[in-house]
């Protein structure tokens, strides 16, 4: 379909897909300063931490960490920076399947990230003892798994790159690292230190390793890795940063675990508090500052079309629907997005389209169907609960630490942590009658 208005929108949801900012074409075209106080407590806490010094770093799925992160790794490794790092950042989704993730895989991923950004950065490792590295990487418990590796490398294949991939697509190899390397936990992080040292020898930097979205895993998984095996993972001698889900921060078990394990408090980054505590239920104005960040945001993603695809008034609803998590705004504009083309293509005879109130209408209606595919009677209470007393019945309990963990609740910090329902879940409880509607952000509500 051939159409000017359609190819915008379009465009508009591409760009909007950029998310998190990694490369430096997208930060440049697309970064908005936010999130600088986590920056400096991430920058403080590495500088202040032991040579073999972890960091946990927590915070909702989407507010903003894995751009931070990327943004913390360019930070850190500039070269007018004293101490400038060594850095090597990578995402554990890019190297295992995200419902495989165990500790053995992680601190493989790490061996091979190591491996990787030497070999990038021409680490001038002897040929003899790199030769020897990689061999004993290939050298799994199943000596056909071993032949085979060895074929793959020998007809031209790059070992980092086969290991890689092998890693990222294939559950056998994934088996076959485990029990190659579950009870020898010891000799694998022997490996990765000693590739460490080549390269702090060579850089004369010292290391930081910066590994991102291990909050993306699933709740079991956390538990499982974090609890269980908390000290096989933090066990290599070298700066470390781990991200973890907001939930384990309510899990006193586990925070308590983490804590003991680095020796230091879990930092937070927060996500964006457009009402305070006291304000929240009120149909009063937002903290401005904070909303003018998220409409930069979008302003700077939209371009040069900004003015011609959202009205002002649709924009700041946006932003007040997203709860101040920034992925969630960047979701709901794509929603908004995705039902103007579709409006495009069943009427392609139109030459105008905007989003405005009715579009987002229809792109919360969509979400706030999503949301309610997992809740039942139990979960309604809780998030009632929460929306009268801003806090949980019981802090241990499973389906509020799920609902955290799936944005259906909010966490906000000042000189208190306190908790809200995502407005677009308030708006499905509403309709429930479980809820009055009188809250902000009610794009919906002026239809009914």
């Amino acid at each position: 379909m051939n159409n000017p208005l359609l190819a915008t929108f379009r465009q508009a949801y591409r760009d909007l897909d950029l998310f998190p900012l990694l490369s430096d074409d997208e930060v440049e075209s697309f970064r908005v300063d936010y999130g600088q106080d986590a920056l400096v407590r991430l920058e403080q806490a590495v500088d202040d931490a032991p040579k073999d010094g972890k960091i946990i770093f927590a915070g909702h799925r989407g507010c903003g960490k894995s751009t931070l992160l990327a943004q913390f790794g360019r930070l850190m490794s500039d070269p007018e920076r004293e101490p400038r790092y060594f850095v090597v950042r990578f995402s554990i989704s890019d190297m295992v399947e995200m419902s495989a993730v165990d500790h053995v895989n992680i601190l493989y991923a790490i061996a091979l990230q190591l491996l990787s950004k030497a070999s990038e950065s021409e680490v001038d490792i002897p040929s003899t003892t790199q030769e020897e590295i990689l061999n004993w990487f290939i050298t799994t418990h199943s000596t056909t798994e071993t032949k085979d590796l060895k074929s793959q490398i020998g007809i031209g294949g790059d070992v980092l790159k086969v290991l890689t991939a092998k890693l990222q697509t294939e559950s056998t190899f994934r088996e076959e690292i485990k029990r190659t390397y579950e009870r020898r936990i010891s000799e694998l992080v022997a490996k990765i230190e000693e590739i460490a040292d080549l390269i702090q020898h060579h850089a004369i930097r010292p290391l930081l390793v910066i590994i991102d979205d291990l909050d993306k895993l699933d709740w079991k998984l956390v538990e499982e890795i974090y609890k269980n095996n908390i000290l096989a993972l933090f066990q290599p001698k070298m700066r470390m940063v781990f991200t973890i889900p907001i939930a384990v921060v309510r899990d006193i078990e586990l925070r308590t675990i983490l804590q003991s394990a680095c020796g230091r408090p879990i930092l937070q980054m927060g996500v964006a508090k457009f009402f305070t505590k006291a304000d929240r239920h009120l149909q009063q104005q937002p903290d401005q500052r904070k909303v003018d960040i998220f409409l930069k945001v979008l302003e700077r993603r939209f371009g040069e079309h900004w003015s011609e695809v959202m009205s002002p008034q649709t924009a700041r609803q946006i932003v007040l629907l997203s709860g101040g998590v920034l992925r969630e705004m960047v979701r709901i504009a794509r929603e908004c997005f995705s039902q103007c083309s579709l409006l495009l293509r069943l009427e392609p005879e139109r030459t105008e389209m905007k989003i405005d109130a009715q579009v987002l209408d229809l792109a919360v209606q969509e979400l706030r169907n999503e949301f309610s595919l997992s809740l039942g009677k139990r979960r309604s209470e809780i998030l009632v609960k929460t929306y009268k007393e801003a806090k949980p019945e019981e802090v241990d309990d499973e389906d509020f630490a799920l609902l955290l963990h799936g944005l259906y609740i909010l966490e906000y910090r000042n000189n208190q942590v306190w908790y809200d329902v995502h407005p677009i879940v308030k708006k499905h409880l509403q309709l429930e009658q479980l809820l009055p509607t009188m809250d902000y952000g009610s794009a919906e509500d002026a239809h009914h």
